[in-house]
């Protein structure tokens, strides 16, 4: 008799992605300025450690907020009983102003239309919980975040298909792409349900277009399938071209009145545009009521905890804090992703150009061995093993090139971020000073297997020679 359900037993988490690997692999040898400083320097973790310190600052300022009090008196015991899952009214109201505000308030949100999650990665989860039957696809983009290989199929049963997107124009969404991927989907008798997408874009660090935007709608339309845009990256975009919400373009094309308005759903999170994953903030954000119901419903599973939501809707109920905020990380993420792809172009490696996101989508294609997948994950193992950095290989994020990584930059000190590009630029010397001798060895032989054919030709010559002159 088995013991554990199949799902208990299944291998489809995706924990054994190389994503997850060199994550394992750091926290074994972490590097540590003074306790370890030889170890491994964590580059495979997005995550928004660039502006705590205003953060701290408006907490000491706001000691109420932070001590559970309201005109300074306890409200725990409030906090601390039962709350329903539809969430505390004055946090939802905080939620989607701040929303508004990322967006720079050219489209409002309803909280009436927000269910609260534990993370975006319950709120991805509850999504194909809603949209999807086991079995049924959809269509993601790539290179895609490798979480999604988990958050989208492990529990659901839900299958994802690829829109296989190229590096020839910068890996931006095509209309044949999008066609070819669901033709792949109707010959592997999978019923598509919809189109995934990362707008900023997860591992790319850029954003999507209008143009985009446009052909994503039109394509979800004609098809009569639902549209999920990830936006939990959207206060991160540091450079123009400026960042544009799903929302923003089904109402200048006039949606509202279209059943496309009720099959459009946004997801958001704290984690990377406030830089706080440990709190668990996430949403839903839909105009079907169907789906709002039945997220509501599911999200008993993975609650906000009151106090955590009385603490926020009191911080982004600051506007005065929240401008700051937002305009100060965004100088901060500049000057970081500045650095790191200097400090790469100095190692002679380039950067996918991007404008948003904690991460780069480094190439590395001319330091494999073989335009292989093979060789791209012999190069990461030397990155991760012998360099010292946990960088993300593109195999993990399903691109269909090899030879991309992905390499955080806002999770780590300046001193850190720097120590990482000397290694790697080490690295390339040492890589391009091996391959200069092995060149040169080769080259070598070659010489000397010539030299000896040379020689051997001209000893048959006078032999022969010998042999005609002794004949006459």
């Amino acid at each position: 008799m088995k013991m554990l359900s199949e799902k208990a037993t299944c291998n489809s988490h995706g924990q054994d992605s190389s994503y997850f690997l060199g994550w394992q692999e750091y926290e074994k040898n972490p590097y540590d300025e003074i306790q370890n400083p030889k170890g491994i320097i964590q580059m495979g973790l997005a995550e928004n450690q660039l502006s705590f310190d205003l953060l701290e600052s408006w907490l000491a300022q706001n000691p109420d907020a932070a001590g559970f009090k309201r005109n300074g008196e306890s409200i725990f015991r409030e906090l601390a009983l039962f709350q329903d899952y539809h969430g505390l009214p004055a946090f939802k109201n905080a939620m989607t102003k701040f929303m508004s505000e990322i967006r720079g308030n050219k489209v409002s949100f309803d909280s009436n239309k927000l269910v609260l999650t534990a993370g975006a990665t319950s709120a991805n989860e509850t999504l194909m919980f809603c949209l999807a039957d086991q079995g049924d696809a959809f269509l993601l983009p790539t290179p895609y975040y490798p979480g999604f290989d988990r958050d989208l199929k492990w529990r659901t049963g839900a299958e994802i298909v690829p829109i296989h997107c190229e590096s020839s124009n910068g890996f931006r969404i095509t209309k044949s792409a999008l066609e070819e991927a669901y033709l792949d989907a109707k010959k592997r008798n999978l019923r598509v349900k919809g189109v995934l997408v990362t707008n900023p874009s997860n591992p790319l660090g850029t954003t999507l277009s209008r143009k985009e935007l446009e052909l994503l709608l039109t394509f979800v339309d004609a098809k009569g399938i639902h549209l999920i845009s990830d936006e939990i990256y959207s206060g991160t975009v540091f450079n123009s071209p400026s960042f544009i919400s799903v929302m923003e373009v089904l109402i200048e094309k006039n949606y509202m009145k279209t059943d496309v308005w009720e099959r459009v759903h946004i997801v958001y999170s704290l984690s990377k545009d406030l830089g706080l994953p440990g709190f668990r903030i996430g949403a839903i954000y839909s105009n079907d009521e169907m789906v709002v119901s039945a997220a509501t419903k599911m999200s008993s599973f993975g609650l906000v905890s009151s106090q955590t939501q009385y603490l926020l809707s009191c911080m982004l109920s600051d506007k005065k804090f929240t401008k700051k905020y937002l305009s100060e990380n965004q100088k901060r993420l500049k000057k970081r992703h500045a650095m790191i792809v200097k400090g790469l172009q100095n190692a002679g490696i380039n950067c996918l150009e991007s404008n948003a996101g904690l991460f780069c989508w480094v190439d590395m294609r001319h330091l494999l061995s073989s335009n292989t997948f093979d060789a791209e994950m012999d190069l990461w193992k030397k990155i991760v093993y012998d360099v010292g950095l946990n960088i993300s290989p593109g195999s993990s994020c399903h691109c269909s090139e090899p030879g991309w990584f992905r390499a955080c930059f806002a999770n780590m000190s300046e001193d850190t971020l720097n120590l990482a590009m000397r290694r790697i630029k080490d690295f390339v010397k040492s890589t391009d000073t091996n391959t200069i001798n092995e060149i040169s060895h080769q080259n070598q032989q070659q010489t000397n297997a010539n030299s000896k054919k040379k020689a051997f030709s001209m000893w048959v010559f006078r032999l022969s020679f010998n042999d005609r002159q002794r004949e006459r």
